[in-house]
């Protein structure tokens, strides 16, 4: 997708040089924004191989609004760097999407603390009123950010509904733009492509909005070396990008649908380039 390698480029081009907490200087760039149209094909890069399986075995963990990884990781290891010893995990994305706690007055006016299914919300909201501007799912939670140790980077997102189409659109406080982004471009294609089919609307348009799109900048000779993203992203843009896949999904009520009601089709890409995450 061109508009991945224009990104790239800008960040590359436009950002500057930055510490960060892992240890592993970025190279940084405020505010970037971009949009894929659904209608186009399934945006999953195409000039380096990105696993989709991994992709959709964590949307789904996430829906499963689970707060630990000891399911997740029988099939990706790609959080247990943040998880704890028993597999909890502080900041858990689905258990906010459908557990958000919400403290409301009783009838006596004693708080009192419920759960919010923020998803559940949502598909019901566009069936009963396409129209709204409150579509929105958010993983932010104060108190737990004060506290987690990586609190959520891609933290709140918004369903809008146009012309018989569902669009989304995701804000990132913190993106890695080689490994993490290309991650989130996909699962949530693939969620909206989801609730889309749920709510009997056709998928739309997927904008996404970055504050902090980094690339992490290792110098050469240093001890951190090996997690310098730069060579290989310079590596990826003089490739050229191929013809987008397609994903099907079963018909199937939301909340049943499971890792094999998902086929990823004529999925065409060039060889993997290795990055290695900044913990």
């Amino acid at each position: 997708m061109q508009v991945y390698h224009d990104l790239v480029r800008r960040v590359l081009e436009e950002g500057e040089h930055k510490p960060s907490r892992t240890g592993v200087d970025t190279i940084s760039l405020f505010g970037c924004f971009y949009s894929v149209d659904l209608a186009d094909g399934f945006p999953l890069l195409t000039t380096k191989r990105v696993n989709f399986d991994a992709v959709l075995r964590e949307l789904l963990w996430y829906l499963s609004g689970e707060n630990h990884i000891r399911n997740l990781r029988q099939y990706t290891k790609i959080w247990d760097d943040w998880a704890d010893e028993d597999g909890n995990l502080e900041t858990a994305y689905g258990y906010y999407w459908r557990h958000f706690p919400s403290a409301q007055r009783d009838e006596n006016g004693e708080w009192r603390v419920r759960e919010v299914d923020q998803i559940q919300y949502v598909i019901d909201t566009i069936k009963r009123e396409p129209t709204s501007r409150r579509l929105v799912v958010t993983a932010w939670e104060p108190g737990n950010a004060t506290t987690s140790r990586l609190p959520p980077c891609h933290y709140s997102y918004a369903f809008h509904v146009s012309n018989g189409r569902l669009n989304c659109h995701l804000t990132q406080r913190s993106g890695d733009i080689a490994l993490g982004i290309p991650f989130n471009m996909a699962a949530y294609a693939c969620l909206t492509m989801m609730i889309a089919q749920e709510c009997d609307l056709l998928p739309g348009k997927f904008a996404h909005t970055i504050v902090d799109a980094h690339v992490y900048a290792a110098q050469a000779g240093s001890k951190m070396e090996a997690y310098d993203h730069v060579a290989g992203l310079r590596e990826q843009l003089k490739r050229e990008p191929l013809p987008l896949p397609t994903l099907k999904i079963a018909k199937k009520p939301f909340n049943e649908l499971r890792f094999e009601d998902f086929e990823l089709q004529n999925y065409q890409c060039h060889e993997p380039i290795r990055f290695k995450v900044a913990v």
